[in-house]
């Protein structure tokens, strides 16, 4: 049986489910927050979430942060429906044409979101019009998937890719960012990831490869702990050779 596919009913399903409960996700808002302290934004800012899917970021971002302005964006309905029930206000729209004004947000946040546009540019596009969004000195927090072993051509038809860092950096660096941090994570424990991404790979599956979530344990808060260390890694300024993961900061 086949994953979830993207933007489908059963593939926000599962996303719920892993952002509300798995130790992966909460790794990753623990290595956010301490991109989220290295912009040392003010207490009173404006904060665009590009793919906001079921809001669950934007409420992780409205508790650690209850200042702030929140804004969630998303091209599928079927996401917005669920994150309305965070009372977060929310625009139903594509991240390649944001109707916002220029020099409007603070910060903006991309999570898993620039893979899953289409190949042939949405990610340029989109980083085009984040750029114009942001107040000069304004963030981009982002994280995106990393080719890896075994490597992945780009789906056409499900506007899936994974990212070289140097081909994002370049895309980065081109829209006009400045890159504060940006490296690897998800290295040593993502090795688990290779057969059932080689599975997948026979199979011609984009959805998603993780598992419904089990009630949390010990092993969970070691592999929490480990993603951290990465995480810390990234915040040093190393470049970690290995992970599947690609999560960066970077200054308009």
């Amino acid at each position: 049986m086949g994953s979830p596919q993207p933007r489908t009913p059963e593939y926000f399903a599962r996303m719920r489910a892993l952002e509300a409960q798995s130790w992966w996700n909460a790794g990753m808002r623990d290595v956010a927050a301490r991109l989220l302290d290295l912009a040392a934004l003010d207490d009173e800012c404006t904060v665009l979430d590009v793919g906001c899917g079921s809001g669950q970021t934007l409420a992780w971002v409205r508790q650690t942060h209850p200042g702030w302005a929140a804004l969630g964006l998303d091209i599928s309905e079927d996401a917005l429906s669920d994150a309305r029930n965070e009372h977060i206000d929310l625009v139903l729209a594509s991240a390649t044409n944001i109707p916002l004004a220029r020099a409007s947000a603070d910060l903006v946040i991309a999570l898993d979101v620039l893979h899953h546009l289409p190949v042939d540019g949405g990610d340029v596009a989109a980083l085009g019009e984040i750029m114009r969004v942001l107040k000069p000195g304004g963030y981009l927090l982002f994280r995106t998937n990393a080719q890896s072993f075994p490597r992945k051509a780009d789906d056409v038809t499900s506007s899936y890719r994974k990212y070289d860092p140097s081909d994002l950096r370049q895309k980065l660096v081109a829209a006009g960012f400045e890159i504060v941090r940006m490296g690897r994570v998800n290295a040593v424990l993502g090795l688990a990831e290779i057969p059932r991404e080689l599975r997948a790979r026979r199979r011609r599956d984009s959805g998603i490869l993780a598992p419904e979530p089990t009630a949390p344990g010990r092993a969970d808060s070691l592999k929490r702990a480990w993603l951290n260390l990465e995480g810390r890694a990234v915040l040093a300024g190393w470049r970690l050779p290995l992970g599947r993961s690609i999560v960066g900061l970077c200054r308009a």
